[in-house]
């Protein structure tokens, strides 16, 4: 399911318009990454946990020259913990 077949579905169970319920999912999302941009952790009770993780400087092999080492720089990347009600849903 892609974010139009979410919001299509949202709209009809919640009878709202579906233009609506796009505006609110991409409220969500912009609301989600400001988030952690400001390093806060987003945490939706059940079904999981955002967050921002700092992966450290490393040094890589050159995939299209393998005896070559490259640096790879440190960089931020999103994290998702799956909540216990999420995790439980999927094991039934």
């Amino acid at each position: 399911m892609n974010k139009a077949g979410l919001a299509q579905v949202l709209s009809e169970k919640l009878n709202v318009s579906k233009r609506e319920t796009e505006d609110m999912i991409n409220a969500l999302v912009d609301e989600i990454i400001a988030e952690l941009k400001k390093g806060e952790e987003v945490v939706l009770t059940g079904f999981g946990a955002f967050s921002a993780k700092q992966r450290a400087a490393r040094v890589g092999v050159n995939p299209q020259n393998p005896t070559e080492k490259i640096n790879i720089p440190a960089v931020t990347v999103p994290k998702f913990k799956a909540g216990k009600a999420l995790k439980d849903a999927l094991k039934s």
